[in-house]
């Protein structure tokens, strides 16, 4: 059975604190100041209590008893909810028996993560000179912290940067995989998050444990991925489909617009009329890349899209409206090859692997990814990736589901080695004449 009581751990000639302690069970004991103080001539080691003799530690004693009582209460209704009783729980339970307005207290991973998401528009970004954390980014603190409070309410305990080592980023990985099942990105996103957050915390002094700079986030291997695209001849069938409302109309230019610009939907639904650039008869796009902070510039040739955007420009859309349409739009261009592909499943709430009608599962992200893949290996890659943002050839890589082709810059050497021979103008030889020999 628990036991709760006080005691004082200095006998100096002036005020100290009076620490609370909690006996769970035999050698297991935790024990912090309760916020009360008494002088060390004042305090009874019979009754554990200040001595009765002024009115301030009448009070003391009174509020000591209630606040003894209060514990024995919830230590037990806590042991018979199985919720974990440490000092951090106990230093909450002080304040609620008093209804102490509380600091708040940055050793919470939650607490932290607010602050990064109150001080969003000061915060520099990292690698540029920029401060401002983008809409997005904000967006994913925001759900990273939805996702902790939710963790904190399964295992029912306030998650301290302390506790984060290696047996609760264990724990929560099965949770996060097994309990709730989320994707293998999404699961190891979070574990990125939390790194990151940790990371961040320790730059102003807060505590954490040393294991966090050890968290490792993961990905899907290359072989599971599913990667939906459109080939040239499927955005043809596309561009001619006869289509049934305006809407689809309008979701099929943003279609063909986005697989010629291989832009996010979030860049590339931003984009308007008065940011299309004219040279030398040309139609460029300078887009600053919301994600990564990236300023690229597009070059707008195919036919279809020029007209698109000269005098058709398509009217703004959210990106769940533009996902659901383009779904229609592919229907009827008969975009209905069966493919394996994962599909959000109403009744678990999650998406599930199987074999579609592929205009099931084409979304806004087919649009970059259909660029990228449709002009691999017939455009440099570097002029690729100076256009889809990526940083390194083995993102862009990875990012179409390709292994890198060794041969590749060997035979685009020796391309442009046969152009250079052919444009070389003829050497002039010197013949001997053999009557002057």
């Amino acid at each position: 059975m628990a036991t709760v009581n006080f005691r004082i751990r200095s006998k100096a000639n002036k005020p100290v604190s009076i620490f609370i302690y909690v006996s769970l069970e035999e050698g297991n004991v935790i024990s912090t100041p309760s916020g009360f103080t008494v002088h060390p001539k004042d305090w009874s080691k019979t009754t554990k209590r200040p001595k009765q003799n002024s009115e301030e530690t009448k009070k003391t004693f009174s509020k000591l008893n209630n606040l003894q009582k209060f514990i024995y209460d919830e230590v037990n209704t806590a042991q018979a909810n199985g919720i974990l009783i440490d000092v951090n729980w106990l230093r909450e339970k002080i304040d609620q028996c008093f209804n102490r307005v509380k600091k708040t207290d940055n050793s919470l991973v939650t607490n932290h993560t607010q602050y990064i998401i109150d001080n969003a528009n000061t915060r520099k970004i990292k690698g540029s000179n920029k401060i401002g954390l983008s809409e997005r980014r904000i967006t994913g603190y925001k759900s990273f912290k939805k996702l902790i409070e939710a963790y904190e309410k399964e295992i029912k305990k306030k998650i301290h940067f302390q506790d984060i080592n290696k047996s609760f980023v264990d724990r929560l990985t099965n949770w996060l995989m097994n309990k709730k099942n989320y994707s293998i990105n999404y699961s190891g996103k979070i574990l990125d998050n939390l790194k990151t957050v940790c990371l961040d915390a320790e730059k102003i002094d807060i505590k954490v444990n040393p294991y966090a700079k050890q968290i490792q986030g993961f990905k899907e291997q290359n072989s599971d991925r599913m990667i939906v695209t459109l080939s040239f001849e499927e955005l043809e069938q596309i561009r001619k489909a006869e289509l049934e409302t305006e809407a689809q109309e309008n979701a099929r230019n943003w279609l063909l617009i986005g697989c010629e610009i291989g832009q996010r939907a979030s860049d590339l639904l931003r984009l308007t009329p008065d940011d299309l650039r004219y040279k030398n008869n040309r139609i460029y796009i300078d887009i600053e890349q919301q994600k990564t902070g990236k300023a690229v510039t597009v070059g707008v040739i195919a036919p279809h899209v020029i007209d698109i955007v000269e005098n058709n420009f398509p009217y703004s859309i959210s990106p769940q409206k533009l996902n659901k349409h383009i779904k229609d739009v592919c229907k009827l261009a008969e975009i209905d090859e069966m493919i394996e592909g994962k599909k959000y499943d109403k009744k678990t709430k999650r998406k599930k692997l199987d074999y579609y009608p592929k205009h099931e599962l084409v979304t806004s992200h087919t649009f970059r990814r259909s660029f990228a893949t449709n002009y691999y290996k017939k455009i440099p890659t570097p002029v690729l990736i100076g256009i889809t943002g990526h940083s390194k050839e083995s993102m862009f890589l990875e990012y179409i589901n390709r292994r890198e082709d060794k041969d590749l810059n060997a035979d685009m050497f020796m391309q442009f080695y046969e152009t250079i021979q052919q444009n070389k103008e003829p050497e002039m030889k010197v013949i001997k004449n053999a009557a002057n020999q």
